[in-house]
């Protein structure tokens, strides 16, 4: 039997993380898949449904927006298909990424300007939009709206999470194109309604209604909601400010050896942020879509968090001023 790389799905590697609170947790290690994080599954599923439409022709060019993952997940799924592929980027995606792609034989176009909320997504769909409406023959896989990302998820993510636990009675799991939490809401409300789901998201993004805000940290976040998120059956929203999923980082990293993105460190901080609310019987699950390795010059930079978020970001000790202030807000 004939295997493509990117049918290497690694979906059962979960760690269990001590000290963050009364409860049990478990963090779903998503790294260990092709491209280096969870973004391969959206990808697969999304170039596979333009596949079996039959949309997929000699002469089609794929193209889509990333903070960087998605983007190296897509560039290597096109490069062992032979199929054009341009990665629409902005100035936050991790300069790793941006080479990966590049490395893997995707066009990479850059786009510096803001958008209306202050970030970069509305600029780099202008972007898009106006090059689909020059080029007839590509096409926006559009993460955003796509049915096929969430579909993924459904198929693939949540099921491994269910049949890797018999009590469930919290998942965690951030929202940034909200694909991965909108495949995992569907999964356990038709499955275990039982387990409560909880939205992470960055202060800063739009997706749940709050207002814009500046955000350095790619991966959870937007600045224009995803047509994809619907936030009926999701038991509750945690807004967590960078700062907090760069101490969670760095705490992560110094007491359980694991280098975790920023997506990661906003989940954990997200659940530290619950503690209150959790006893010793409850089960958590949460997502770690990628490793901390492609944000070695800037979450686990000093020079770069201090100048964006203050020394006591720098920690890696939970009861420091980061966390305290917030308790004290």
């Amino acid at each position: 039997m004939t295997y493509l790389v990117s049918d290497l799905l690694t979906d059962r590697a979960f760690v269990e993380v001590h000290g963050l609170c009364a409860a049990r947790v478990f963090l779903k290690i998503e790294a260990l898949n092709p491209a280096g994080s969870i973004k391969i599954k959206a990808a697969r599923g999304m170039i596979s449904a333009l596949v079996q439409a039959g949309r997929i022709g000699p002469n089609t060019r794929l193209i889509e927006s990333s903070s960087g993952n998605l983007g190296v997940a897509l560039a290597m799924i096109c490069a062992e298909k032979s199929i054009p592929f341009t990665c629409v980027i902005d100035p936050n995606t991790a300069e790793s990424n941006r080479k990966t792609i590049e490395a893997l034989g995707a066009e990479v176009v850059v786009v510096c300007n803001k958008d209306e909320n202050g970030g970069y997504l509305g600029s780099r769909i202008s972007y898009i939009k106006e090059r689909v409406s020059r080029e007839p023959n590509t096409i926006w896989l559009n993460q955003y709206a796509n049915p096929a990302n969430p579909g993924e998820h459904v198929r693939t993510t949540a099921r491994a999470i269910s049949e890797g636990f018999a009590q469930i009675d919290y998942l965690f799991v951030g929202a940034g194109t909200t694909g991965t939490l909108m495949g995992c809401r569907d999964f356990f409300i038709d499955h275990r309604p039982d387990t409560k789901i909880v939205a992470v998201d960055s202060v800063g993004s739009v997706t749940f209604g709050f207002p814009a805000g500046k955000r350095h940290i790619p991966g959870l976040g937007t600045s224009r909601r995803p047509e994809v998120f619907d936030p009926h059956g999701l038991h509750a929203v945690e807004m967590i400010e960078e700062q907090k999923a760069v101490h969670m980082c760095r705490w992560l990293a110094r007491t359980h050896g694991l280098l975790a993105g920023g997506s990661t460190g906003t989940v954990l901080a997200g659940i530290y942020e619950w503690q209150d609310r959790l006893t010793p019987d409850d089960v958590i699950v949460s997502i770690s879509p990628d490793l901390g390795d492609r944000y070695l010059d800037t979450i686990y930079n000093d020079a770069w968090v201090t100048q964006r978020f203050g020394a006591d970001a720098l920690s890696s000790d939970l009861t420091s001023n980061t966390f305290k202030n917030s308790e004290a807000a």
